[in-house]
């Protein structure tokens, strides 16, 4: 089950990085939004999410279960494990919060989206922070899981794009809540 989630996360990965890099372009007036193909990319990537969820939640419950029985749970030494669950779940929630955000509407051939103010501005940047934690915490047991060697350089480079990726996300989201209030 772990090697299936981690071949789900990777496929997240790259359709998160497709989705950061075409929705910051649209968020900074550099691509026309609405577009179909984005938006069944979104839905994909929402499914597989969705997915790695469920198997999460099953791996939680193996965990907790076995603690249970053991009577141990070793709460300090575990406790990256339930940092990653937390990131996780808050993830989930500011997904939510992002999607009934950019859920747009298309009139006459506009697409519009729903009101973007200080609120969704900061549900946005948290998401974006709780993205990091988590990507933080779980990209040693991803490349484990996926038979990458432990390479300190490669992790290294895979950390820096991401948060660039990630400071760029949240860029995009600031240049937006700036565009909605002068245009």
């Amino acid at each position: 089950m772990r090697r299936a989630n981690a071949v789900v996360t990777a496929l997240i990965m790259v359709l998160f990085l497709i989705h950061m890099i075409w929705g910051g372009m649209e968020l900074a007036g550099m691509v026309k939004g609405g577009s179909t193909l984005f938006s069944v990319l979104s839905r994909v990537m929402l499914l597989l999410m969705a997915v790695h969820f469920l198997i999460a939640v099953l791996l939680t419950a193996q965990t907790v279960r076995a603690c249970r029985m053991s009577g141990v749970f070793y709460l300090k030494q575990n406790r990256l494990f339930w940092i990653r669950r937390i990131s996780g779940f808050a993830l989930m929630l500011f997904i939510l919060c992002h999607v009934l955000i950019f859920m747009g509407t298309d009139e006459n051939g506009v697409y519009r989206l729903s009101l973007f103010a200080g609120a969704q501005l900061l549900t946005q940047i948290l998401m974006v922070v709780s993205l990091l934690v988590h990507l933080l915490c779980n990209i040693t047991p991803l490349r484990i899981a996926l038979g990458i060697e432990d390479r300190h350089r490669i992790r290294t480079d895979v950390m820096l794009v991401l948060s660039c990726l990630l400071f760029l996300a949240g860029a995009a989201f600031v240049i937006y809540f700036i565009r909605w209030r002068v245009i």
